[in-house]
């Protein structure tokens, strides 16, 4: 196998017929000894006045061939195996569940939602109809918040361990190719939910247990360790140990810890709103209108320093639409997902501000769920001002910034509907003079950011979870409990789909080597 670095245009990078035999003149040697090849890395570099995409390609040779990574997998059956009982069916148990079966372990996943087939219809409802399931929305179901919002998979956390791993069972599970070499890689809204009802399928297959519409509404602890876990169908479920993998939006089960006097901390998390502009002008102003023919839709990434606070976008989705993503009566919620082909007409993203535990109304270390309860404020504000209903609050980009009233409001891809608002009145101060400040700071960085054809949603406030569960970091487990193993999005310990998906899978770890 030769490895080669490419530096290409648009048009030379999209197809095997134009990069191969530059791959070949690179690597010095002649197209016909190539019997295979693969892409290890694809980035667009859009920096100059001529856009390049940076490649580095794997040449097999003389015969070789890539190995099949589905082989490095080893799924047997764990259907007489010690069970573990997994709580929650996101990236974080999903992947530990996954994990467990590798180890030896039976899994047996409760997940207060439904399957994605179902979850479908109830999802629908929320958009069209506004009738919010609790237990069954964007964020509580098989696969998690990430299974209809995008499947964003590119992450900053190469320091929690070797994120290869997760993206080959992605793919191995029906994610594209693609996903294993793209500097972002994504999958899409349109086809995460087969390839999260294939995993499920794995697990079954295994030997391990699913159950929907299953809630864990109590424990029963004796000796520092839970002995049981109580479900919302009345059942009692005998374990040795549990793996807390709820997610961020999880405020019953972070009130039922509370209350067993589970060692907790309120930690930072963001605030503010979602940013919606037309999609080709975000595309003009990063590839400075380039012909579109062979680049990916635009994404952005911009982080500025307002007051002492970062002020940063947070899940951009390009060619992406804005869902609705409360869990509960009585709150609006946006957040933001993207298809495949990420060809809607808007792109969006989170533009947040930094809370830190100081900034907290009532934060003291007596009160480990004060950032929940000003979460929830935020929400149940923005509720009232979105019309009582799934509706939300919007407000033109440039008008939120000079604190003036909007007299229209462009299209949206927010299918329940929008009402005018007046976003930088009603939403708290802390937020709103830093995200103006930061839209100005954003503009010079890209100009044309900061425009009438813009506008703000409110509000996004699930970013990350707001309280930690406290665990000794060597043994994954919590301080408190020592068979009980928080994880993911919700424990405070990760944000976003591989993130979670490496801490679900440490935790399936922690739990074997207590057992061996």
């Amino acid at each position: 196998m030769i490895h080669t670095d490419l530096t290409l245009t648009p048009r030379d990078a999209s197809d095997s017929q134009y990069y191969l035999p530059q791959a070949a003149k690179s690597a010095g040697i002649d197209m016909g000894r190539i019997t295979s090849h693969a892409i290890l890395h694809k980035s667009v570099d859009a920096r100059g006045r001529d856009i390049v995409v940076i490649m580095r390609v794997a040449l097999f040779v003389d015969g070789e061939h890539p190995e099949d990574i589905a082989s490095k997998y080893n799924y047997r059956d764990v259907s007489n195996k010690p069970s573990v009982v997994v709580v929650g069916m996101g990236p974080a148990g999903l992947f530990a569940a996954l994990r467990l079966i590798e180890l030896g372990l039976r899994p047996i996943v409760l997940e207060r939602g439904k399957c994605v087939k179902e979850r479908k219809r109830d999802i629908a409802l929320l958009n069209l109809e506004h009738l919010l399931d609790e237990d069954s929305n964007y964020c509580y179901g098989e696969g998690g918040a990430g299974t209809f919002s995008d499947g964003k998979l590119y992450t900053r956390s190469n320091k929690r361990g070797d994120i290869s791993r997760i993206l080959e069972i992605f793919n191995i599970h029906g994610a594209d190719d693609s996903i294993l070499y793209d500097a972002r890689p994504h999958i899409g809204t349109d086809k995460l939910p087969r390839i999260v009802a294939a995993m499920r399928e794995t697990i079954l297959r295994c030997g391990g247990e699913v159950r929907f519409s299953t809630r864990m509404d109590d424990v029963r602890i004796e000796g520092g360790r839970i002995v049981s876990v109580i479900t919302s169908k009345g059942d009692e479920i005998n374990t040795d140990a549990v793996i807390l993998a709820t997610g961020h939006s999880a405020e019953d089960v972070y009130k039922m810890l509370h209350r067993h006097g589970v060692k907790m901390e309120a930690k930072g998390f963001a605030m503010g709103v979602r940013v919606e502009h037309p999609r080709e002008l975000i595309d003009e102003i990063r590839y400075h209108k380039a012909d579109m023919t062979y680049l990916p839709t635009a994404s952005y990434n911009v982080a500025a320093q307002v007051d002492g606070r970062g002020v940063y976008s947070f899940c951009m989705c390009p060619g992406g639409q804005i869902v609705p993503s409360a869990t509960a009566k009585g709150q609006t919620v946006v957040n933001g997902m993207s298809a495949a082909a990420r060809r809607n007409r808007w792109s969006n993203a989170a533009i947040v501000v930094e809370i830190r535990q100081e900034d907290i109304p009532n934060y003291s270390d007596d009160n480990p769920l004060c950032g929940l309860d000003y979460q929830k404020q935020v929400e149940q504000m923005t509720y009232i001002n979105g019309g009582s209903c799934q509706t939300a609050p919007a407000q033109r980009l440039t008008d939120f910034v000079k604190g003036r009233i909007s007299s229209s409001l462009p299209e949206t891809s927010y299918v329940p509907g929008i009402v005018n608002s007046p976003v930088h009145f009603w939403l708290p101060e802390f937020i709103s003079n830093r995200l103006r400040e930061g839209f100005k700071q954003f503009d010079k960085k890209m100009r044309g950011f900061l425009t009438d054809e813009a506008q703000v949603l409110a509000s996004e406030t699930r970013t990350s979870s707001p309280v930690r569960i406290v665990r000794d970091e060597e043994r994954m487990c919590s301080v408190t409990i020592q068979n009980l193993y928080p994880c993911g999005e919700g424990a405070g310990y990760a944000g976003g789909i591989v993130s979670s998906a490496m801490d679900g899978e440490k935790a399936a770890e922690a739990v074997f080597s207590t057992k061996i």
